[in-house]
């Protein structure tokens, strides 16, 4: 996660840890998202074909997470990175974001 829109999350109240933070650079995607879960924490990233597919085989499996966020890489801004990940944690509760997946909106 790019520092400047950790900082922005950050400031506005949003509890938000990257990978670093959490020693977990290098893990597999699955650890990551297990870590997340276990953690009750949302996965924020821009590997959409790994992470999407991670989550239909959680489902099919019966596993839960707490939510993944999906975006393009390099397609948005900081602060539309920013908006859109503050507009879900606004419209979306802990409970309806988990086990589910969501896109960030084309601009």
């Amino acid at each position: 996660m790019d520092q400047a829109l950790l900082a922005a999350l950050r400031s506005r109240g949003v509890d938000a840890i990257t990978a670093a933070d959490a020693g977990m650079l290098g893990r597999s995607d699955p650890e990551q998202l297990d870590y997340a879960t276990s953690q009750g924490r949302i996965i924020y990233t821009f590997n959409r074909g790994d992470f999407y597919l991670l989550h239909t085989r959680y489902l099919t499996e019966g596993k839960i997470h707490a939510g993944i966020i999906l975006a393009p890489q390099q397609s948005y801004s900081i602060g539309e990175q920013l908006r859109q990940i503050l507009e879900l944690l606004i419209t979306k509760s802990a409970e309806e974001m988990q086990n589910n997946v969501q896109f960030l909106k084309n601009k």
